[in-house]
């Protein structure tokens, strides 16, 4: 006997699968992930200590908890905006997340063993929400933030170097700085002023405006205001040939240089 389930009640018929169905993006880094495992010979998952994803125009990752040595991972020069695929990746040392268009790193927390995270040239506005992310990683010795929105903060450098005192390389950049007592970690940001040209500047003001009655006199003083150009060279018909070497004698004149000048 065959059951007919659009013959049964509202109640009792099967209902979709809650599991999204994975989209072309994560499909693409599947494939990626795939390839990759090929090329270093692995057929174990525990085998596998590092990833190469970078350069893969990859928009989202699949979930790389399966991976529970994995150590090293390269993403960088991808589409990434988010990073929720390291769940459970506690082995994890080094993160390579720069020039992407990341703009949260919630999950990272989860990563205890991380020892070097690069972040620069992202997406990241709110430095909050970044330091609070990271403050939780005691190993964390080197931090890339730079090119991201909120380094135009004038007291960016200092905020991070003091919630994060445990990072030693800032930038690609020693912390050097010591955080004042005085200093009120709780200041506003203000962003930091742009170098601006001069409002009593004025690009016309440097034109010579003097009027000529004959163009080519107006011609003839502005080219004598450029430049001078002068190229050095040597005179090859005045080097004698091998054959004429045995040959010279004492009215043989030597080598000479020719100088071009332009303006």
């Amino acid at each position: 006997m065959t059951w007919n389930v659009n013959h049964l009640p509202r109640a009792f018929q099967p209902t979709a699968t809650l599991a999204r169905a994975p989209g072309p993006a994560l499909e693409t880094s599947s494939r990626a992930v795939e390839d990759q495992l090929k090329i270093c010979g692995h057929k174990r998952d525990a085998d596998v200590f590092e990833l190469f994803l970078s350069q893969k125009e990859l928009t989202d990752v699949i979930d790389l908890s399966r991976f529970k040595k994995l150590k090293y991972l390269w993403l960088h020069h991808n589409k990434l905006h988010g990073i929720t695929f390291l769940t459970r990746n506690y082995c994890l040392t080094e993160l390579y997340l720069n020039n992407n268009a990341i703009i949260d790193i919630k999950g990272l927390h989860s990563l205890p063993s991380l020892h070097i995270l690069l972040l620069h040239h992202n997406e990241l506005t709110d430095i909050s929400a970044t330091v609070k992310e990271l403050k939780g990683m005691l190993n964390l010795k080197t931090l890339s933030l730079y090119q991201n929105p909120f380094c135009q903060y004038n007291l960016y450098r200092l905020y991070i170097i003091y919630h994060l005192p445990g990072v030693e390389l800032l930038d690609r950049n020693p912390f050097g700085e010591k955080v004042d007592a005085s200093w009120n970690p709780r200041s506003p940001f203000k962003q930091k002023p742009a170098h601006r040209v001069p409002p009593d500047f004025a690009f016309a003001n440097n034109v010579d405006k003097t009027v000529f009655d004959d163009s080519e006199d107006a011609v003839f003083v502005r080219s004598m205001k450029r430049s001078l150009v002068a190229i050095t060279f040597l005179n090859w018909c005045t080097v004698l040939k091998r054959e004429e070497k045995g040959l010279e004698g004492e009215g043989t004149e030597p080598a000479q240089m020719l100088t071009i000048t332009l303006r």
